[in-house]
This record gives C-alpha cells, structure tokens and sequence, in this order.
C-alpha cells in the first residue's frame, strides 16, 4: 500500500489497515501465507482505499467474520462512487443497496421495491392464487411504510455504532501511549541512581507527570468500560 501511496504517513496506512483487522505486524507480512478470508479482506482494503468510479463486487461477504462484515457494511455506507453487488447476504443487500435488480426471464430489470417486496414477488410467481387488487395495493403501502421504518430505525442503530466504536478505539490508542510512557517513568524511578543523577526540579516533575498519566488512564479505562456496555446494550440489527 506504500508504494500506491508513497506520500500518505505509514501510521495512518496502517490505522486504515487496522479497520480490516490487519494490526501490528500483520500490515507488513507477506501477503502469500494468508487464508482465504484474509486475502479477501485485503483485496477490498485495497479496491476501497483506491477509491474508484465504479464498484463490481461479487459475493463480497464471503470468507468473512461477522466483524468484518460490519466493518465491510460501514465502508461500503461511506464509499461515494457507484457501486453493484451480488450477495446473499441480507443484512448487506438491507444496508447498502439503493435498489435491487430483476434478473428474470432472460433480461435485467429495476425492481420497484425491497426484499420483503422480491420474497413475495417469487410468491406471487409460484402460485396461481392471486389477492385482488386493491389488497394487494394496501399491502405492499404498508409494506413500504414498514420497510421505510426499519431502515430508519437501522440506521440510527448503525450510527450510534459507528460512534461508539469509533470513540473506544480512540481511548485504546491514547491508553497504549499513556500506558507506555508511565511505565517508562515507573521504571526510572525504581533504579537506585535515579535520584543521585536527576535534580529536584526534574524529580518533581517526572513525578507529577506519572500522577497525571495514571489519573488519565484511569479515567479513561473507566470511559472504556461506560462505551462497551452502551455498545452491548444495542439491538443487533438485521
């Protein structure tokens, strides 16, 4: 990816990378060795960073754990340009697809409506019975005003998501600095030397400073733990 991008700073490529589950050294391995799924994920690490006009994607969910389909899902929301999918995947097609094509009958056709809509549309096609028409008319309004409801009450669910997540791995980052940077002053004070070597002035403020980081890293461990159970007491979503 630094060769595509040879001016972006390695730490934000591999923030980038960290958001399809490729972390610490596994965002400069070989790439040969990985399985399938990894492989995967990095083809769509890469199609998505390079932001083309046009998204062709097959089965895009295959091979991939369900956070990374989250992860996937949240990517795909944001990608700007055109984009067409084949999937199984209900929770995706929900999600991401603006609207469905009719593959039937030797042609390609819009599909005016949703996957409640196509389910009964194969319905309809299998059997002989039909409702009259001005049944058939109310249910699929109310069908309509119930799919525009979901998706609503999804996307909320999906933002208040994203936000959380996004804060909880704010405070991992800051925890990981805070944590190694007392530790280094932790270590310091425990050797004997220390204080033959550094004056009173440079004591006092190593000292404040570690009462400082360990405030710090307690407040925001007690943060970490307030965002994982708001993000546990979310309903899932289809």
């Amino acid at each position: 990816m630094s060769r595509l991008e040879p001016l972006t700073p390695e730490q934000e490529l591999r923030d980038y990378l960290g958001g399809f589950d490729f972390r610490g050294d596994m965002a400069t391995r070989a790439i040969e060795p990985f399985s399938g799924g990894e492989k995967t994920r990095l083809a769509l690490a890469l199609l998505i960073r390079t932001r083309p006009n046009l998204l062709l994607l097959d089965e895009p969910t295959n091979h991939l754990d369900l956070e990374m389909r989250e992860a996937l899902t949240f990517a795909m929301q944001d990608y700007e340009g055109g984009m067409v999918f084949v999937s199984h995947d209900r929770h995706l097609l929900r999600t991401c697809a603006d609207e469905l094509l009719l593959v039937a009958d030797g042609k390609v056709t819009e599909f005016d409506g949703d996957l409640d809509d196509y389910a009964a549309w194969l319905a309809t096609q299998r059997s002989a019975d039909k409702a009259p028409a001005a049944d058939a008319q109310a249910e699929k309004a109310e069908r309509l005003q119930q799919r525009a409801d979901a998706k609503a009450n999804r996307q909320a669910l999906l933002a208040e998501r994203r936000k959380l997540t996004k804060e909880i791995e704010q405070i991992d980052r800051n925890l990981a600095k805070w944590q190694e940077e007392k530790v280094a002053l932790d270590t310091q004070f425990a050797d004997p030397d220390f204080y033959a070597t550094v004056d009173r002035q440079k004591n006092e403020e190593m000292h404040r400073r570690a009462g400082e980081l360990g405030e710090a890293i307690d407040t925001a461990e007690l943060r970490w733990l307030e965002l994982h159970e708001a993000l546990d007491a979310l309903p899932a979503v289809d």
